[in-house]
């Protein structure tokens, strides 16, 4: 009796002891001491400005397919679906789609997706911007990436941010074959890294002089999105920054900046692309046609989609409308017909405030001011499955994780660089404090950020160094009935949220930084 109670006592300290080194493994901070805290102040003097860009495909190769018995969109042997062994290695090499739900596998690849790059000199700095068609990347991801770009490239800051693509493949974790499933491939992701390191130092051997067409249209592109939250704040503007090289004339690329989830595609499209954005690009790039009509020609150049301001959730919802720009036909059900429909419209604003810009500069300074911040990890399901290695990244304290804020100006255009999906109202204001919030405070994230911002342009980069799920006001937190706006369910976002926290913290943290900018 008492060998057994002593083997049960050593087998149950061994698996404790295994536990403790699994979680402390999957908690380790993969960075530790890694802090960033630049201030780069404009000088008095604008100087001639450099500009460059770069695309590089960070496509996946599609080997192994697979038979939807069902027509549900998730791979499930008992369901009848199968797999084809392409590649006669005994098992199913899925490329997990990532956004809603998981047993997405991709089966094909409509259009590339991509890790498009803008770099910007002024003589003084060099800042880098990189927009990745993903749903997200982590920190940890990006700060690999840039301690893989070379001196010689010069870039002093590098911001990595994403489209927010529902239809690309998982970068972060959470959409696996099951929930419990990492849906990560890391060959893939280190495909993904050493391109957007390639495209980087691509763009900067592309910096030429140029001068910069700074054009807006602040409301028309508002009929092709909707808030499913709410109170209703919307951000329709559509932001536009061309650069042309001053000695040739032509068009070096295009920066457009609009604030929708990239999903019109929806839930059951199983062909990797970058939805609408995919659209936007090749139509500002090549012209917009009406089938083989060429109806507005496209300006050249590398186009860059950012995304902004999407939480709440700004959206082209699957069962929204969206007119065809040249019949008289309305897409309603989520096909790719309706995702280029609403490039193309985009597309069409996009040249056409571009032909009549607001401004034109050629001579500016760059600013930046960018610092390292820690935010809380409250959300118990992200915990979890941070220790169960799901979700594959660190923290610098007990459940404490590393992020990153930044804001930089041009001229007249000012950028402000935020680590997620940030609610408009904090960035535009109409934050609200509804009857039934779980926290009985008035407006925490006051004053707007966009009334702060310096600068006659304002944009936004969304989901920018960092993906830490929606960003929510904490006086609109809704997780525990009764709920606000009369409604008889929790509404969506806090369980895509680090916590309550996340928005004060986030705030305080912006202020400082444009304050010092």
């Amino acid at each position: 009796m008492r060998k057994w109670l002593v083997r049960s006592g050593i087998t149950i300290l061994t698996i404790i002891i295994i536990l403790a080194i699994w979680t402390a493994w999957h908690l380790r901070d993969r960075h530790p001491g890694y802090e960033i805290n630049i201030s780069v102040k404009e000088k008095a003097v604008p100087a001639q400005i450099l500009v460059g860009f770069s695309a590089k495909p960070i496509t996946p190769v599609i080997t192994d397919t697979w038979e939807d018995v069902n027509h549900d969109a998730k791979y499930n042997p008992k369901d009848g679906d199968i797999y084809h062994d392409n590649n006669h290695n005994g098992k199913f090499d899925a490329f997990w789609i990532a956004g809603f739900g998981n047993k997405r596998a991709a089966n094909g690849v409509h259009d590339d997706v991509w890790a498009r790059t803008v770099v910007i000199d002024d003589g003084h700095t060099r800042l880098a911007v990189v927009s990745l068609d993903a749903i997200g990347f982590r920190n940890d991801d990006v700060i690999d990436i840039r301690e893989h770009i070379p001196e010689d490239a010069g870039i002093d800051y590098a911001i990595i941010s994403s489209t927010h693509d529902h239809e690309s493949f998982d970068l972060l974790g959470i959409w696996g074959r099951s929930i419990l499933k990492s849906g990560v491939n890391k060959k893939q992701l280190q495909v993904v890294k050493d391109q957007v390191v390639a495209s980087i130092i691509e763009a900067a051997k592309n910096l030429r002089p140029a001068r910069l067409k700074i054009a807006r249209n602040l409301k028309d592109a508002g009929e092709l999105m909707m808030d499913t939250r709410e109170p209703v704040v919307m951000e329709p503007g559509l932001r536009l920054i061309q650069a042309i090289d001053t000695k040739t004339d032509s068009t070096l690329g295009v920066i457009v900046a609009w604030a929708n989830h990239a999903e019109t595609l929806w839930s059951d499209n199983l062909y990797i692309t970058s939805d609408f954005p995919h659209y936007v690009r090749d139509c500002i790039e090549k012209g917009v046609y009406n089938g083989d009509s060429l109806v507005k020609p496209g300006i050249g150049g590398t186009a860059v989609y950012i995304n902004g301001e999407i939480g709440g959730l700004m959206t082209t919802r699957g069962s929204m409308p969206v007119k065809d720009p040249f019949r008289d036909t309305v897409y309603v059900e989520p096909t790719f017909d309706k995702a280029k429909a609403e490039g193309q419209r985009l597309a069409l604003l996009a040249l056409s405030a571009l032909e009549q810009p607001d401004t034109v500069i050629e001579k500016a300074g760059l600013s930046l001011r960018a610092k390292t911040i820690t935010l809380p990890l409250d959300n118990k399901m992200f915990r979890l499955a941070v220790t169960l290695g799901v979700l594959d990244f660190g923290m610098t304290g007990w459940m404490h994780t590393r992020s990153e804020v930044a804001a930089f100006t041009l001229g007249p255009v000012s950028f402000l660089s935020v680590p997620g999906e940030i609610y408009p109202e904090i960035v535009n204001g109409g934050i609200e404090a509804p009857e039934g919030q779980d926290f009985d405070t008035a407006p925490v994230e006051v004053p707007p950020l966009r009334d702060l911002m310096p600068g006659k342009y304002k944009i936004i980069i969304g989901l920018s160094n960092d993906e830490i799920g929606y960003i929510i006001p904490k006086s609109q937190w809704d997780v525990k009935p009764p709920f606000t706006y009369n409604s008889d369910k929790a509404p969506y976002g806090e369980e895509n949220s680090l916590g309550p926290e996340t928005a004060p913290l986030l705030h305080k943290a912006f202020l400082e930084i444009l304050k010092e900018l």
